[in-house]
């Protein structure tokens, strides 16, 4: 069956091999929607939690979702077109005064294959820059990375800049990165804290469906 095919081409990374399965099952008639979430976010799934057990590591990740990006891209068109929309949409960056983005990238792009919209501001990212964000984009979900003990705090300062917008009803906060733990999560009232992206992509996806 060539959605196991899809499914298959994804987990192992063959980038090229999983747009050109994608084609042929376009080409099948296969709907757009089946190849979305039997081919392709099934796969990234099963990378998922192949990462959490600490069965591949990130440069296996990343190699899978580079391949489903690239499935996806090809898939966009059709998908809009049969009238398939996102899950629901979320807002990431590293926070203000920290650099570091791979942990970022990871979640963006787990967050991705559980079928997110996700609005990327990158790193070094100051709280007004998030608020502004939330008030364009109508993200429902706010992911926070910080990587240094020193930029923790502009977790906090994001939640407040939040609440001072009157916005922070209207989201909700997930936190991570290596220095975050749940205690601190719950210490500056964030929603969530997460140790890894797979994880991370469970409870982003579980805010939008009931």
């Amino acid at each position: 069956m060539i959605l196991g095919e899809i499914n298959e081409a994804v987990q192992k990374g063959k980038a090229r091999d999983a747009k050109e399965l994608v084609i042929k099952a376009i080409g099948e008639g296969v709907a757009p929607k089946k190849i979305l979430e039997e081919g392709l976010l099934s796969a990234m799934s099963v990378v998922g939690n192949k990462f959490k057990n600490n069965e591949v590591f990130v440069p296996e990740v990343l190699i899978s979702a580079r391949a489903m990006n690239m499935a996806v891209a090809e898939l966009k068109p059709h998908l809009v077109k049969s009238g398939v929309k996102p899950v629901g949409k979320a807002i990431i960056c590293t926070v203000k005064g920290d650099l570091h983005d791979i942990g970022k990238n990871l979640v963006r792009m787990m967050l991705e294959g559980a079928g997110l919209e996700l609005v990327d501001l990158g790193v070094d990212v100051p709280a007004e820059k998030i608020v502004e964000s939330v008030k364009e984009s109508g993200a429902k979900v706010v992911c926070l990375s910080s990587l240094l003990t020193t930029t923790m705090m502009a977790q906090k300062d994001i939640i407040e800049a939040l609440k001072a917008a009157g916005l922070r009803n209207k989201v909700k906060v997930m936190v991570g990165g290596a220095p975050v733990t749940s205690e601190f999560a719950k210490s500056i009232g964030a929603d969530a804290y997460t140790a890894d992206a797979a994880s991370a992509a469970e409870v982003a996806k579980s805010y939008f469906v009931s």
